[in-house]
């Protein structure tokens, strides 16, 4: 089964990135705006329980922590992926780290941990630096409380389902 681990920001977030996302991004329906802790990754069903437990254990220790939303930015030529940037946050890429700590959550890494809310990809070149030129000159901050994430799971149709919810701090 392919999982993955996200955090979803506030609905007012998620609103507007999908004000967006309706227009740019072509994976709109298959899942809600977010930011991807840990990128999605192959486990066997029989693996699950003890991923769970992982995952209990590392929430467990974790403590609640803001976040801010400060500007849009993109990965291009990388990618051609527009995307609300966050401030980086200490407790933010450690607990991406932990996300990937052996035996049971190591994976390999396509990316370096860039924490982001995708709003526009696929797109081609010119189409990307127009859209990108009008975007930067709106102000984008807004801040919000971390104090959970996700293990998702992937449908046959593709789309993306919440398995377990973990909070923070236990």
């Amino acid at each position: 089964m392919k999982l993955g681990i996200v955090i979803f920001p506030t609905k007012e977030i998620q609103d507007l990135a999908n004000d967006y996302r309706k227009r740019y991004d072509p994976h709109y329906a298959l899942l809600s705006p977010h930011i991807t802790l840990k990128e999605s990754f192959e486990a066997s069903k029989e693996d699950l329980p003890a991923i769970v437990k992982d995952l209990q254990e590392i929430a467990s220790s974790s403590s609640p922590f803001e976040v801010e939303v400060h500007k849009i930015s993109h990965f291009h030529p990388t990618n051609n992926v527009i995307y609300m940037a966050l401030q980086d946050h200490p407790s933010l890429t450690q607990l991406h780290v932990d996300l990937h700590k052996p035996p049971m959550l190591q994976h390999e890494r396509k990316y370096a941990f860039v924490p982001h809310i995708t709003i526009g990809q696929q797109m081609p070149d010119d189409e990307l630096h127009d859209i990108y030129n009008r975007l930067k000159m709106n102000p984008f901050h807004f801040t919000f409380l971390v104090d959970r994430f996700h293990l998702l799971y992937q449908l046959e149709n593709q789309t993306w389902t919440i398995h377990q919810s973990f909070n923070l701090g236990g």
